[in-house]
């Protein structure tokens, strides 16, 4: 509201996300309410080392940040951490495979279910893309479109509903940019209708991760 000359270098750090058996007050992922949000800045690591970097720049960052850290990654990923003072520019993704055929479009907990199905579906000569957002706002449409260019074909990924999500976006956007280029529509994969549940069994139903693999041979055909 100031132009810019009033810095608000607030950053909130919060937890959430299924698998961890916290149910549904815990567990909810609230993403795409805050990207809706003019100004304010949204990321969700997926590594260790990238939640080093990304928070260390979301201290830093003159605009509010929201860290959005999911807890079940807490329990299932270790990686090196760089030491000292490292960090990683928001608004930066990464590709974290390449591939030709498709690309998968994700952040957070679901960039190990995608990285895990391409190594798994690439003994069937199926070559998936899988790129990790890092940061939903300010987005890098750059390697979104460069990636979608190249293999014609995109999955978006996300465990929150698939329901009024953040996939809704990201489809529109590539739609609006590449839609001359695209081999299918754009796909979307998030969690189910409903509130996280406590029981283990139906929480894992809840998960995005067994309906990837059908979107992905249905737009491949």
């Amino acid at each position: 509201m100031s132009g810019g000359v009033t810095p608000v270098p607030l950053t909130v750090r919060t937890t959430t996300g299924a698998g961890a058996g916290f149910g549904a007050q815990h567990s909810d992922m609230l993403e795409n309410q805050l990207i809706h949000v003019p100004g304010l800045k949204v990321v969700v690591p997926s590594t260790a080392a990238d939640a080093k970097g990304l928070l260390l720049s979301s201290i830093f960052d003159d605009d509010p940040c929201v860290f959005i850290e999911m807890s079940s990654l807490y329990f299932t990923v270790r990686d090196e951490v760089p030491d000292g003072d490292y960090r990683v520019p928001l608004g930066s993704a990464r590709v974290a495979r390449e591939g030709s055929d498709l690309t998968l479009i994700t952040y957070g907990k679901q960039v190990q279910d995608c990285v895990a199905l391409a190594d798994r579906l690439a003994g069937e000569g199926i070559s998936l893309e899988v790129i990790d957002l890092r940061t939903l706002q300010p987005l890098d449409t750059d390697t979104i479109f460069t990636s979608v260019a190249k293999t014609r074909r995109a999955v978006v990924v996300h465990e929150a509903v698939t329901r009024g999500g953040f996939g809704a976006e990201l489809s529109a956007q590539i739609h609006s940019e590449l839609f001359g280029e695209l081999a299918g529509p754009v796909g979307r994969v998030g969690g189910a209708n409903t509130p996280v549940p406590y029981a283990s069994s139906l929480e894992q139903a809840f998960l995005p991760t067994s309906r990837i693999e059908p979107a992905v041979r249905a737009l491949l055909g």
